[in-house]
């Protein structure tokens, strides 16, 4: 009865209200170029620790699949990826607007995002229940490997090296250790700071390093020259948003693959939607008939990759909430307002949290229906987001990110750990570092440690259990091909290019 109150309780009129504010602005950061799901959800996660969780969770989701959606509609309309999951629906969908076809484009990216959406939830709902009770078998050895697959992992799949990402996972780890001792109470690397008890404050950092560094990047970069004109975006005329059936037909074996496969991609700890959107595209390439057309307007590939834009969500949430490992960088930030509400994402959770886990599916269904329905009414005005002034955006997200992080604890040092965060990410973007790792080494750091320590209590400090074990050997055989994987992946991304 409970997990069916939970279900519901997105109907209830605040909830719902919270997941249309999630889905509209989400939709308002998913289309402005350089504003992706990460920075919205790590901005807009303090606004909601006043919320009873199933409220907050509303408009995180709803942020969450409206973004990625939303990022197809600039890649169509003007070929520039509005979230790196959109990268793909450049190939073809920039090409269908030239042509005169941005309508029709348009309703693709909203009718195809919202189908894998959907599909995703339907595994989640399906799969998540069965892993978390296969994870409650899990002991500390396990749950050590699985944490680290996920670092190797994120090192993996970041843009540059794999080196430069596993040098700042290491770093996370170590920044991890600040604080008090899990397993003994002795306060380290404190220099006799009180604030530094509890640690380096996980949401205030994640916030400058995906929202203060994105504005300092971009107004280091920043081109007047390069601004998108009223003109140029007046130019492109919206027709209609449908197509005739006989091409909806034609798109339905890439469609299925996208979904399974994206779904797929979204589960491995560290991928998201650019790498599942490139691959499925590339995919749909060689299984269609008319492959000469990918590149130049295919509705197939088109349907393809925005297919998976959305299609990771459920398979990086599936990851998340059973084992507390993020499938991507957006659900490393859930995984942070989840602790702060008092939840740890992972097994115990479907068990102590039972109406939440449904609530949370519950939000994905209903947060696809309204994109579906927003979407396809809004897309004749879709071109008017474009021209509000990025000088605007830089100022109201900078505010956001200080309001946001004082108002966590109400805390000062909050800020300074935004701010530091900020520059950290801005220098390692300049110097093509990846922050996602060391993000992700400071969230599983405790987790890492305290199990690694446990289990060598448990064997009188021998390493031995740590390989003779079924599952623990797996995952570590897991991490050398993630890593042996990452060295292909430039050929793969090639692939999907060409």
């Amino acid at each position: 009865m409970e997990m069916i109150n939970g279900f519901l309780s997105v109907f209830e009129p605040l909830t719902f209200i919270y997941l249309l504010i999630g889905v509209l602005a989400g939709s308002v950061l998913g289309v402005l170029p350089g504003l992706t799901a990460t920075m919205g959800v790590a901005v807009l996660t303090p606004l909601t620790f006043w919320l009873p969780p199933s409220q907050g969770f509303a408009m995180l989701i709803g942020v969450y699949n409206s973004a990625l959606w939303a990022g197809g509609i600039t890649a169509i309309l003007i070929n520039t990826p509005g979230t790196p999951a959109s990268i793909a629906s450049t190939f073809d969908g920039y090409a269908m607007t030239k042509r005169g076809e941005a309508g029709i484009a348009l309703g693709i990216n909203t009718i195809y995002s919202v189908i894998g959406g959907l599909f995703s939830t339907l595994v989640l709902a399906v799969f998540s229940f069965p892993l978390s009770n296969f994870a409650l078998g899990f002991g500390p050895s396990e749950y050590f490997a699985v944490s680290i697959w996920g670092i190797t992992m994120m090192a993996a799949v970041s843009n540059g090296s794999v080196i430069k990402g596993l040098i700042l996972g290491v770093a996370g780890l170590l920044v991890s250790t600040i604080g008090i001792d899990p397993m003994l109470g002795f306060k380290r690397f404190t220099f006799g700071n009180t604030n530094l008890l509890d640690g380096i404050s996980f949401v205030p950092v994640l916030i400058g390093m995906f929202g203060l560094s994105e504005i300092l990047y971009q107004i280091s970069t920043y081109r007047k020259e390069e601004q998108r004109s009223s003109e140029v975006l007046s130019r492109i005329r919206i027709g209609s948003v449908f197509m005739k059936w006989t091409r909806y037909a034609a798109t339905i074996p890439s469609t299925i693959m996208s979904s399974v496969v994206s779904v797929i991609v979204g589960a491995i700890p560290g991928a998201g939607g650019d790498i599942a959107s490139i691959i499925c595209w590339g995919q749909a390439k060689k299984m269609s008939k008319k492959s000469e057309e990918f590149g130049k307007g295919s509705v197939e590939g088109l349907a393809s990759s925005c297919t998976a834009n959305n299609g990771v969500i459920g398979g990086a949430l599936t990851t998340m909430l059973t084992l507390g490992i993020p499938g991507d960088a957006v659900t490393a930030v859930l995984i942070g307002s989840l602790m702060v509400y008092g939840i740890q994402p992972g097994p115990a959770m479907f068990v102590e949290n039972q109406p939440l886990v449904m609530t949370i599916i519950a939000l994905m269904v209903m947060a696809n229906l309204i994109i579906l329905v927003f979407g396809l009414a809004t897309s004749k005005i879709s071109t008017k987001i474009l021209l509000v002034n990025q000088k605007t955006i830089w100022v109201t997200v900078i505010i956001l990110c200080v309001v946001g992080s004082f108002a966590l604890n109400n805390s000062f040092y909050d800020v300074v750990f935004m701010v530091i965060g900020g520059l950290l990410g801005f220098l390692f973007r300049k110097l093509d570092f990846p922050a996602g790792p060391f993000i992700l080494g400071l969230l599983l750091g405790k987790l890492v440690e305290s199990n690694l320590r446990r289990g060598l209590s448990l064997t009188q400090g021998s390493y031995i259990d740590f390989f003779n074990r079924p599952i623990t050997l797996t995952i570590f055989g897991l991490i050398i091909l993630s890593l042996v994987w990452s060295f292909k992946k430039k050929k793969i991304t090639a692939t999907g290019t060409t």
